[in-house]
């Protein structure tokens, strides 16, 4: 590594080329701790529920995703032979993204985003991508927000329960069930529905590393935990437990929950931007390139992590922003220091990625035969598009679980990923 860019890090306390099986331990030690029902940063919330033998046939039911800044909502239909078809689309905003929302309001805006769905089915799965704690008959209890969404009302509020209230008010006939599950269950759920003939699998994974981050996998019987084999839902954005550059500080001030979800803002997709930003910054004020490029850096008002991996993707390529500040003022020593500077950036969140799934394999006790691996399947645009991040990820897990502990284990995608998982959530009773 550049000796300068090196130094520009270690002096603001950015771990380079951090280690994945102690960052790995580390979430290990915290999903015991929440398991055994002690203070953890996790909050490693059981579901009741596992991976449905048989294939849904013969049903429908409707399908809500909400998370991000986006809210989608359709139908999925299920034929005798299992394929599942998805029909009455619709995708609007999330509710209380745009402006704080009171409870009432909160639930009317989500009857109103249903009303093309009205009656065509009477079950409901819901796959709500926020904090909660799930009930044995399937409702959620909503922990927080974690994703900029403006709505404290509804923090404590059975989710299922408000909503089928709000329906019923709205004319809706009687729903049989609405089921709340994480994307990290549709994932995992998704990934246990598309296994392809001749494959099979010793457990699963699901994890989503998008606008946000978190993991679920399959905890097996524990007496000490005195839990049940079922699905695990880690909130592993939560975690704490990890060194936090200037820039890392930066980006947590400015942020509506400053101190909380530390790994999330470490490296999901809603931060990598902004966490470029103040290196960038950081780096222009101490005069890390030339001065030219220094003063045009300083000009820039924000980051998005689109307009980061233009430039990770393609550093010549002058219609990026980044492009083309470089292509007009930079040197090819000024050229190498950003490079180097962002990448590492895209690097971290390539190995935090693969400590969590390095804890959740280990977490399974699955993996031992090389012929039944554990399954993980992976969504998200952070994930699979960010420079090098996919493939950093494969590359550190078969260094430490298939070459240091002897565990295999495979990444898997399916079309319709998180759709599919929550029609399937909504049909377990």
């Amino acid at each position: 590594m550049n000796n300068s860019v090196s130094s520009f890090l270690a002096r603001h306390n950015f771990a380079i080329h951090e280690d994945v099986l102690s960052i790995a331990q580390g979430l290990l030690n915290d999903m015991d701790k929440g398991l055994k029902g002690e203070e953890s940063d996790e909050d490693m919330i059981r579901t009741f529920c596992n991976p449905p033998k048989n294939t849904a046939e013969k049903q429908s039911v409707i399908v809500i995703d909400a998370g991000g800044s986006n809210f989608r909502s359709c139908l999925v239909s299920f034929d005798s032979q299992g394929k599942a078809e998805i029909s009455y689309l619709e995708k609007t905003k999330m509710p209380g993204v745009e402006k704080e929302l009171s409870k009432k309001e909160f639930f009317e805006q989500i009857a109103i985003n249903l009303d093309h769905l009205k009656d065509k089915a009477d079950r409901i799965g819901f796959c709500f991508s926020y904090p909660m704690e799930i009930k044995e008959n399937g409702d959620g209890v909503l922990l927080g927000f974690s994703k900029e969404v403006k709505a404290p009302e509804v923090i404590g509020s059975e989710i299922g329960k408000c909503l089928k209230k709000t329906l019923e008010e709205r004319g809706w006939k009687a729903i049989k069930r609405i089921t709340l599950c994480n994307d990290t269950v549709a994932a995992l759920l998704a990934g246990a529905a598309c296994v392809e003939t001749g494959n099979e699998y010793s457990s699963y994974i699901g994890m989503i590393l998008g606008t946000g981050l978190n993991a679920a996998y399959i905890q097996p019987d524990n007496n000490e935990y005195k839990i049940k084999k079922q699905i695990i839902v880690c909130e592993s954005g939560k975690y704490t437990s990890i060194t936090k550059s200037d820039f890392d500080i930066e980006v947590d001030k400015k942020t509506t929950k400053p101190g909380s979800f530390i790994l999330e803002k470490s490296c999901s997709g809603a931060y990598l931007g902004p966490l470029s930003y103040q290196a960038l910054q950081f780096a222009a004020k101490e005069n890390l390139f030339s001065k030219k490029v220094c003063t045009e850096v300083l000009k820039i008002e924000n980051l998005t992590l689109i307009e980061v991996d233009g430039f990770l993707h393609g550093p010549y390529n002058v219609n990026t922003t980044l492009g083309k500040i470089m292509s007009e003022n930079a040197s090819e020593e000024d050229f190498n220091k950003m490079y180097q500077l962002l990448d590492n950036i895209a690097e971290r969140c390539a190995r935090h990625a693969a400590a969590i799934l390095t804890a959740c394999v280990i977490q399974t006790e699955a993996g031992k035969n090389a012929s039944k691996p554990v399954c993980i399947l992976c969504n998200g645009t952070t994930f699979f598009k960010t420079s090098l991040v996919k493939e950093r990820v494969y590359s550190y897990l078969d260094e430490i679980l298939t070459k240091t502990l002897d565990i295999y284990w495979k990444i898997v995608s399916c079309d319709n990923d998180i759709t599919l998982g929550t029609a399937i959530s909504g049909l377990i009773d």
